[in-house]
């Protein structure tokens, strides 16, 4: 089963346990009543009360603050197949997931693998592990690709490849 990391559980908030909720995902919808996630330690957690608008959460069986201080720092996961079945996708957005482990090709040119997914300043980047023919070439082991309309020209996550433009530069000027 593969984690994904979609939150961490911040400071309690008054007497009732609840929680403040740092959502790391796009898919805010996922958090509802009666959704559920496991930490890092694989306890199993069931939202009891949500609220979205000052980001606080509560789970069943930790409704006090004392009970609710265990759960302080800890990290909420998801699966692939929960993400798949509890968060929608607009056309031509993908999970990270998926897009982890594409090869990047120009013009046909392997440039080498997507190793993850990083949100840097609101922009997400394909981090990429270099083909080893540009390693042993001189060139970088990795380098990073701003996703947006001026790299990738086509994504396709059956073929596991992503093809790009002006992305060698990146590479060759590191």
């Amino acid at each position: 089963m593969n984690k994904i990391k979609v939150a961490r559980l911040g400071k309690t908030v008054g007497l009732r346990g609840d929680l403040k909720l740092h959502n790391f995902s796009d898919f805010p919808e996922q958090f509802r009543v009666g959704a559920t996630f496991f930490t890092n330690n694989n306890t199993t957690l069931e939202i009891c009360a949500y609220a979205p608008a000052k980001s606080l959460v509560r789970f069943c069986g930790f409704e006090t603050k004392e009970s609710a201080q265990k759960l302080v720092n800890a990290y909420l996961y998801s699966t692939e197949d929960d993400s798949r079945k509890n968060c929608s996708l607009q056309e031509g957005e993908f999970f990270w997931f998926d897009i982890q482990g594409c090869a990047i090709k120009e013009n046909g040119e392997l440039l080498g693998v997507v190793k993850e997914v990083e949100r840097i300043g609101g922009q997400d980047y394909l981090h990429v592990k270099s083909d080893s023919l540009h390693v042993k070439a001189g060139l970088a082991s990795s380098f990073l690709i701003p996703y947006n309309d001026h790299f990738i020209c086509n994504t396709d996550i059956k073929a596991k490849c992503i093809d790009v433009q002006n992305a060698k530069a990146l590479l060759e000027n590191l």
